[in-house]
């Protein structure tokens, strides 16, 4: 088997790897702040070539579509989550409601091209959803958690133009002046994400190693209840778009438990406990072990 199809095959063990290095050999030197962004913009650059950023923008036109996702994954299930889990425990609960309102990951397009969903469809729903988090996150804390976040919403939008819409544009210029050499390696765009994803989970993983490693007795539980809401995610964006066409099914489902948890662990850093940013953090360790399983899973239905 070539190298980059074994890769692809295998992403799920080069993402949980990252986890265990970071945990196990952190990263020495201290990562400047734009070094994940960067690997994020360089994910995102190689899925824009892959795809027709035409496809995109008609996701975008199919405005039913896109609001009732938008509603769901922004405000019902939020509330969902925070009203079943505060029955058990309020801080766990407001760390859900903050975790599960964050808009669909800016590298859901990779991990959709990775389980084999629709990715101009994922692409589009990061898009809108990172467009309405401005609103919809501070209106949900205002609702039920007691007004005590504030977003900075020229950084949001910042963010999406440095994140989503440069990698779209510099995609679309290389596909014009360099067709065929595009046309040559494509097939080796895919494997080389994997590489990619693996050195931004593994420097995540070592930034906040001390964070997580802190208390490891009292994390167990949190992890197994995350665990489970990002499964529950997984079966209802599947179950949302229940007559659309598989391919798009899976990509609901990416989006609805993909969502941008490195915005979670900067808000829970800047606004909340140091419970609640443990609480962030430990996401990751489903965000990275969970896509595998469910590619194997979904395939099979």
């Amino acid at each position: 088997m070539k190298i980059n199809l074994l890769i692809e095959k295998y992403f799920w063990a080069f993402l949980l790897a990252g986890i265990l290095t970071g945990l196990w050999q952190p990263v020495v030197i201290n990562a400047p702040d734009f070094v994940p962004k960067l690997l994020m913009g360089i994910n995102l650059f190689l899925v824009f070539l892959k795809i027709d950023s035409l496809r995109i923008i008609e996701n975008l036109g199919n405005l039913k579509l896109m609001v009732w996702i938008a509603s769901a994954y922004m405000l019902f299930l939020p509330v969902l989550f925070y009203f079943l889990i505060n029955i058990f425990d309020n801080e766990l609960a407001l760390g859900m409601l903050l975790l599960t309102s964050m808009p669909a990951g800016i590298s859901i397009p990779v991990l959709t091209d990775l389980v084999k969903g629709n990715v101009p469809l994922s692409m589009s729903l990061a898009i809108v959803t990172q467009l309405v988090a401005p609103v919809t996150i501070p209106f949900l804390f205002w609702l039920i958690g007691g007004g005590v976040l504030h977003i900075n919403k020229l950084q949001v939008f910042r963010d999406i133009a440095m994140l989503v819409f440069v990698p779209m544009i510099l995609a679309q210029l290389a596909k014009r002046l360099l067709p065929g050499t595009i046309n040559k390696t494509k097939n080796f765009f895919t494997s080389i994400n994997v590489v990619v994803l693996f050195s931004f989970v593994y420097i995540v993983m070592s930034s906040q190693r001390d964070v997580i490693l802190s208390n490891p007795a009292s994390l167990i539980w949190k992890t197994v209840v995350i665990y489970a809401v990002f499964i529950s995610l997984h079966i209802i964006g599947y179950m949302i778009g229940y007559r659309q066409p598989k391919e798009n099914r899976i990509t609901l489902s990416v989006g609805a438990a993909y969502m941008n948890n490195g915005l979670a662990i900067v808000l829970a850093a800047t606004y909340f406990s140091p419970g609640i940013l443990a609480l962030m953090i430990l996401s990751e360790l489903p965000w990275n072990t969970l896509p595998g399983p469910f590619k194997r899973i979904v395939w099979k239905l």
